[in-house]
């Protein structure tokens, strides 16, 4: 196979293949997260039961479209590592294997659904809002594949360099949603049920036109043909490697939303996951421009570290540190000063000020949880990208869910700081799990800098 100008753009300067494959998708993840938003805005007009639900649901939602991001992450650093090293045949084929494990993982996920999605949400304390869970829920488990396939196919665009395509279907998906969620919820009163369909029919559409590239259209650079398949267990052992650390760390987010959930019930009651489950959707958002940068980070340090190039890979961590920080640090700021009139926008559905007065609270005290995080999430990022998934996976369990939580429950619980001792902990905590994390890859990038210079 023969480069193209896509391949060619990822491949030289990392600070432009950085600018080329982050900036597009920063605005495409955003769209994308704000589905959730837009779910929880128009949802908070059912009832706050309804929201709280949502609350309570979103995290196994995060949880799929984690997984699908977990694949595409393995996919696109083991793509990387192959274009790198100019293997451009067994990259095509590393394409085929990352499609069939979506669809094999797609089918697990549906069983689950099927089998214990009830179950799941009993444990999780959602036993007052069940039925409101369970609309919302069974569509998204059922129909899984329709979020899998959309983020491992966006992946592997974006290891080809090709990021229009990795992001405008996304960015459809996003205003799709942002239209038809208030016909569904409302026009056809089909509620939190209407709102799972909206989600889902617009992802569905979003996928059809990447379908629309390849299959039809025909000019993408990896083809997605089954002729171009040799199946090699080391391929799908690879993609694991990653992708298994990587999904699980998306479970880890969701596991602390839901410890979040648990500890604000004990502290301050359900009425509080309503208001938290307003102003986390900001927080998300705050870190969105953080997570683009590290999925162009996982591409350009896979390259770098596939042909060797230390000069490239130490760019890579650094301006990747640097860009995160400043977009993380100016959305903090935004959402600071104005974060009541922010969750303000909740009102026009909800009409409950005092929800909303109390998710600006929290808003402008957890806008403090994002401070560091760059640090660790490009940590993280890069060590996906030269294959090492599991040293990515300790690092953001010791971040995410050992020093935040722990630190969380000690003083909300322990030291009975309450509600505002379980959110200032979780802050201290992630804080200092950033600060380890970026401390471990400065360590490694040095010893892969000595190793580039050995004759």
């Amino acid at each position: 196979m023969q480069t193209n100008e896509n391949i060619e753009s990822i491949t030289g300067d990392p600070k432009k293949a950085i600018n080329k494959l982050a900036i597009p998708t920063i605005l495409s993840i955003l769209l994308m997260f704000l589905n959730n938003l837009i779910d929880s805005f128009w949802v908070s007009g059912i009832s706050t039961d309804a929201l709280a639900a949502l609350g309570f649901i979103s995290p196994l939602y995060l949880v799929i479209i984690g997984i699908g991001s977990g694949i595409g992450a393995g996919g696109n650093s083991l793509i990387s590592r192959y274009i790198g090293a100019s293997h451009f045949n067994d990259a095509e084929n590393a394409v085929i294997h990352t499609i069939i494990l979506t669809v094999i993982i797609s089918i697990i996920i549906l069983i689950i659904g099927i089998f214990f999605l009830d179950d799941i949400m009993i444990i999780f304390g959602a036993i007052d809002v069940l039925p409101y869970c369970m609309n919302y829920g069974e569509i998204i488990f059922l129909l899984n594949i329709i979020f899998l396939l959309p983020n491992v196919t966006a992946s592997i665009f974006r290891a080809e360099g090709d990021v229009k395509r990795a992001t405008n279907p996304l960015i459809l998906t996003a205003i799709l949603n942002i239209i038809i969620d208030p016909i569904f919820i409302y026009s056809l009163d089909l509620g939190m049920f209407g709102a799972a369909i909206a989600t889902t029919l617009s992802s569905l559409i979003g996928y059809l036109w990447m379908l629309y590239w390849i299959y039809i259209k025909k000019d993408t650079y990896f083809k997605f043909k089954l002729k171009y398949y040799k199946r090699k267990i080391s391929i799908y052992k690879n993609i694991l490697v990653v992708s298994l650390p990587a999904s699980f760390e998306e479970v880890i987010f969701s596991i602390v939303a839901i410890f979040f959930n648990y500890l604000i019930i004990v502290t301050a009651g359900v009425n509080e996951v309503a208001s938290f489950t307003i102003a986390w959707r900001f927080i998300t958002i705050a870190f969105l421009p953080c997570m683009a940068i590290g999925i162009a980070t996982i591409t350009v340090s896979g390259i770098a570290y596939g042909a060797k190039n230390a000069k490239n890979f130490d760019t890579t961590i650094k301006y990747s540190t640097m860009i995160s920080l400043i977009f993380t640090l100016i959305i903090s700021g935004i959402f600071l000063v104005f974060a009541y009139p922010i969750c303000d926008i909740f009102n026009f559905t909800s009409g409950n000020p005092e929800l909303i007065t109390r998710s600006g609270e929290i808003l402008q005290l957890l806008v403090f949880y994002n401070v560091l995080i760059p640090l660790g999430a490009t940590a993280a990022y890069t060590y996906q990208g030269i294959g090492s998934g599991f040293k990515s996976l300790v690092l953001t369990v010791l971040r995410e869910l050992i020093l935040s939580m722990l630190f969380a429950y000690l003083l909300g619980i322990v030291l009975k700081m309450g509600v505002f001792g379980v959110y200032l902990g979780a802050i201290i905590g992630m804080n200092i799990g950033s600060i380890i994390g970026f401390i471990c890859i400065l360590i490694f990038n040095r010893k892969f800098q000595k190793i580039c210079e050995i004759p």
